[in-house]
């Protein structure tokens, strides 16, 4: 009896080991329409609005220094992970984009978060991507194998850690 129950114990135990994290089904991007006002994260204050700096000013401040913390950046969603909203990329005044994750992974934004005005609050810095990293988000993007292969080389961009992102007029 006993080596029966331990049996079925040791077997349950080793099949919860066979599971890989690809066998897990991933979740979809949180739904909702993205409305004026509705915020992911932390929440973020009308004054902290107000205050927001433009992306053209986020250019000028991390040309004096490399790392900026507890910053408010306004600007236009352009792109969003299709797969989780686990990040999405912000349009430059110039007509690039940066790069936004969320803070501890600890939230998500809809797709339709595309084309909207939005408030981010975080820290941001310039930092070079490695090859590797570029590829997973041009997969998690769903860009072509062509596309993905002719990433080669590190890229140095401004990437933005958002505890916070609010959609704005």
């Amino acid at each position: 009896m006993k080596l029966g129950i331990y049996t079925a114990v040791l077997f349950l135990s080793f099949s919860s080991f066979c599971f890989s994290q690809e066998d897990v089904e991933k979740p979809a991007p949180p739904a909702g329409n993205a409305l004026v006002g509705d915020f992911y994260g932390a929440d973020i204050s009308t004054a902290t609005i107000n205050n927001a700096i433009s992306v053209d000013k986020l250019e000028d401040k991390l040309k004096e220094s490399s790392k900026i913390e507890n910053i408010a950046v306004k600007g236009e969603v352009t792109g969003v992970c299709p797969k989780k909203g686990c990040w999405v990329s912000v349009k430059t005044d110039g007509g690039s984009s940066f790069f936004v994750k969320m803070k501890d992974y600890a939230f998500f934004v809809p797709t339709a978060a595309k084309g909207k005005n939005v408030v981010l609050e975080g820290s941001v810095e310039r930092k070079v991507t490695s090859v590797e990293e570029l590829k997973h988000y041009a997969k998690d993007a769903k860009k072509s194998k062509a596309e993905i292969d002719a990433i080669t080389m590190p890229k140095e961009e401004i990437r933005f850690m958002a505890s916070g992102i609010k959609v704005v007029n």
